[in-house]
This record gives structure tokens, C-alpha cells and sequence, in this order.
């Protein structure tokens, strides 16, 4: 699995982003999305993802050799930021079931271990709107990392998590990052602990 970016771009009114930015990322490989606050690196994601259409230029998933169109990409990526916005209304149980549906976790993983993953027995019949804020990013994560998709996308994932769910994340990406092709956009040190590769926002935007 690949993913290409040939002469990416993206404008917001007269303002650009991103210009001309030529990318390629691998499967089996970790990258760190790094840059200040407000440079980029969250529109990049979003670009990659199909969340946003370029102003100019594109982004291209390969695999064996084959161009996969825009529709299909969605078979292709897990993606978890906190912007993304999780069905409050849905208990954990619900909240699982339904993203199963569209992000099929693998065969061993079944509701019951995701649950004993999160350590969230107690909340199975709770909704979501009464969950803590890092029980959220928690649950989250847990559903981006533990689907069964090639590539994985996470935006500052320790937004509102402490030592111990810091620790937590990194143990469950560990755990579920065979082969994957994963991007971490932060400026948080522990976050691209996983990542031997880095791209830095500002040397995109010099060109």
C-alpha cells in the first residue's frame, strides 16, 4: 500500500496551506507530521484521507500497482482526531456495533476483548455524551487502531489523556501496526515515539 501526493495544494480564501507538496508514503512504515500549531499538519491528514479536496493537485492511494479511485479510498483508511466527532447518543455497545459495520475490525477481535481493551465493562450500556473526555479520545483511538484497514491516520491522539492513557495508546498501537502505513500528526514527543520517519510542515511549505 501507497500513497502519493503529486503537486498537492490547498487554499482557504487567498491564503495557501500547502503548495506543491510531492509525498510518498509506504506500508510497514511510521510517519511524524510535526510543525507549530496552525501550519498545516491537520489539513495534510485531511487531504490524505479524502476529508478535503485539493485546491490543485492530488493524492493517490496505490495498491499492487493499481490506482484505487476516490470512492473506494474509504475501504483503505482508519482515522482518528479529536475533531472527529463520535454519535453521543450511541451507548459504547452501540457505538461499537455501528462502526463495525463500516470498519471491520479483525476476526479475533471481537466487541467483548474491545471492550476488556479499553477497560470500559462498566460503561457498556452507558451513552457516549456521559463519557469523560479521555474516555472519548480513548474509545476513539481504540476504533481507528483496531480496525482492519492498511492505513491509519492520528491527529494529535493524547489530546486529553493522561500518563496512564498515554501509555495505553501506545501499547494498543504497538499491538496493531504490522504492515500498516501509519501517519501521526503532533508536536507532542511521546505521540511520535512509534515514527522513524519525520516531515516537518514548515520544509513542505519552503518547498
Amino acid at each position: 500500500m501507497r500513497i502519493n501526493t503529486l503537486q498537492l495544494a490547498k487554499r482557504f480564501r487567498h491564503d495557501w496551506i500547502l503548495r506543491d507538496v510531492n509525498l510518498h508514503f509506504d506500508s510497514a512504515q511510521a510517519y511524524a507530521i510535526t510543525g507549530p500549531n496552525g501550519t498545516g499538519k491537520s489539513t495534510l491528514l485531511k487531504l490524505l484521507s479524502g476529508h478535503l479536496s485539493p485546491s490543485r493537485g492530488k493524492v493517490e492511494y496505490v495498491s499492487d500497482n493499481q490506482i484505487i479511485s476516490h470512492s473506494d479510498r474509504y475501504h483503505y483508511v482508519a482515522y482518528a482526531a479529536p475533531y472527529i466527532e463520535l454519535i453521543e447518543e450511541f451507548t459504547l455497545l452501540e457505538a461499537i456495533r455501528f462502526h463495525h459495520k463500516f470498519a471491520p475490525f479483525p476476526p479475533a477481535l471481537t466487541t467483548d476483548k474491545l471492550i476488556d481493551l479499553l477497560n470500559f465493562q462498566r460503561a457498556t450500556h452507558k451513552q457516549i455524551r456521559h463519557f469523560s473526555s479521555g474516555m472519548k479520545q480513548r474509545l476513539k483511538l481504540a476504533l481507528a487502531i483496531c480496525s482492519d484497514k492498511p492505513i491509519l491516520l492520528l491527529d494529535e491522539p493524547s489530546t486529553n489523556l493522561d500518563r496512564q492513557g498515554l501509555e495505553w495508546f501506545l501499547h494498543l498501537l504497538d499491538a496493531h501496526k504490522k504492515n500498516r502505513l501509519i501517519l501521526i500528526a503532533s508536536n507532542v514527543p511521546d505521540d511520535l515515539s512509534p515514527c522513524t520517519h519525520a516531515i516537518d510542515i514548515l520544509d513542505l511549505k519552503k518547498g
